[in-house]
């Protein structure tokens, strides 16, 4: 688990940074959200869309990581609203699966609105890049180094203690850097939107 967590967030981390960086020094204030239609760039068409093959794979695996605490939450939230309700509790075995028409239904209409919501606003990379920045410090920095530091039994004020704490504030700062620039973003594109019409 720890060396596949290091090469996801390490790989993802390189992606993220070579784009934004070398995208800014190519083109400046002017780079588009979308790199790969953002230039009018449509051909050849194949290689667009296996591009977008790879984003949509990406943000499946990311949104089953980050949504399943939410998801989890409210079926929590539900069983104990409802106890011994049926469609909530009951599970069915459908081969070597088991299936909760609560959990099927609740998370099915959960992805059609998102989905509809994505479609509707024509800024949702900002959205998304608030919503990365707001899940990036705590998820992906804080709550691992403090778990490590208790588990490894780091003195406090130690050399180690000292660099990991350093870390953890250097990536909160790019975080907050990240959600101002998200905010800037949707205040910017909320003053001149048309619902269901693209803006990158």
């Amino acid at each position: 688990m720890k060396r596949s967590c290091t090469v996801g967030i390490g790989a993802a981390s390189l992606l993220y940074m070579l784009c934004a960086v070398l995208g800014y020094i190519a083109f400046g204030h002017d780079s588009p959200g979308n790199y790969l239609t953002g230039f009018g760039f449509y051909e050849p068409f194949w290689l667009v869309d296996i591009g977008n093959i790879c984003v949509v794979i990406h943000l499946l695996g990311a949104f089953q990581a980050i949504i399943q605490p939410f998801f989890a939450a409210v079926e929590n939230w539900s069983r104990e609203k409802w106890p011994g309700s049926k469609f909530i509790e009951r599970e069915y075995i459908v081969g070597k699966f088991s299936i909760n028409m609560f959990r099927l239904t609740w998370r099915t209409i959960y992805v059609i609105i998102a989905t509809i919501v994505a479609m509707m606003f024509p800024f949702f990379n900002s959205f998304m890049g608030l919503i990365g920045a707001a899940t990036y410090w705590p998820l992906a920095i804080y709550f691992p180094v403090e778990m490590y530091i208790s588990r490894a039994k780091i003195q406090t004020g130690s050399f180690k203690w000292i660099w990991l704490k350093l870390l953890t504030l250097i990536c909160l700062i790019v975080a907050l850097m990240a959600a101002a620039a998200s905010i800037r973003g949707l205040a910017v594109s909320v003053s001149s939107f048309e619902l269901f019409h693209s803006m990158s």
